[in-house]
């Protein structure tokens, strides 16, 4: 969640029965445009101010060309000064009151405190740049990654597409006909930043090739 929140480059924010487009400008994130605190917080330091309720709602789509594109969705509900200004290029204060996670897993409710102390995946912002350039570039890593895959999930493929990478892993989409099924592929260990991407992605690319050569000798 807090990966979506630190660079989604668009928003919707309902309030007032309104809902409004939001997106971020000069490659900064949209969720640059407000600041999260506490329910509980005298957020905007005055007394008095009249307050509506406000929702946002972000939308995490898969970068490559997979089908069903949406991840994840997040929404964050609170409340906020009236009147909200939908075109202020200022940061607009925002009481957190719920945080929501929906995605294959199911539904999560995140904590206002846990949210704010989370810390974003150190591949949140270069992931997409990533995985564009593993599809279009390097469709045969995606193929060598493939033999880490049981034969079962291999019978009828249609294609394979890097769908996400993060701190402890890789997952490729792979479709068939009519299903679909997404493979993780963790990395030895996590990384704590991008540079360490190709080190680990070789490392899953040996283990593929000895567990390709095991198969042939078997």
């Amino acid at each position: 969640m807090r990966s979506i929140i630190a660079v989604a480059p668009s928003m919707t924010v309902v309030v007032d029965g309104r809902r409004y487009e939001v997106h971020g400008s000069g490659g900064a994130p949209a969720t640059g445009r407000v600041h999260l605190h506490d329910s509980a917080e005298d957020f905007d330091g005055r007394h008095g101010v009249p307050r509506v309720p406000l929702r946002i709602e972000l939308t995490d789509i898969a970068p490559t060309p997979v089908r069903d594109r949406v991840r994840a969705r997040v929404t964050l509900t609170g409340l906020v000064a009236a009147p909200y200004g939908p075109e202020s290029t200022e940061s607009t204060c925002v009481a957190l009151g719920q945080a929501v996670l929906e995605d294959d897993e199911g539904r999560t409710y995140v904590p206002a405190a846990q949210l704010r102390a989370a810390e974003p995946d150190p591949l949140a912002g270069c992931e997409a740049a990533m995985l564009h350039h593993l599809a279009a570039d390097h469709p045969d890593l995606v193929t060598r990654l493939l033999r880490l895959a049981a034969s079962h999930l291999k019978r009828d493929l249609v294609r394979a597409l890097p769908l996400a990478i993060d701190r402890y892993g890789i997952t490729l989409r792979l479709e068939r006909p009519t299903t679909q099924y997404d493979l993780r592929l963790p990395f030895p260990s996590p990384l704590s930043d991008a540079e360490q991407v190709g080190p680990r992605i070789r490392s899953l690319l040996s283990t593929a090739r000895r567990a390709s050569h095991s198969h042939l000798f078997a």
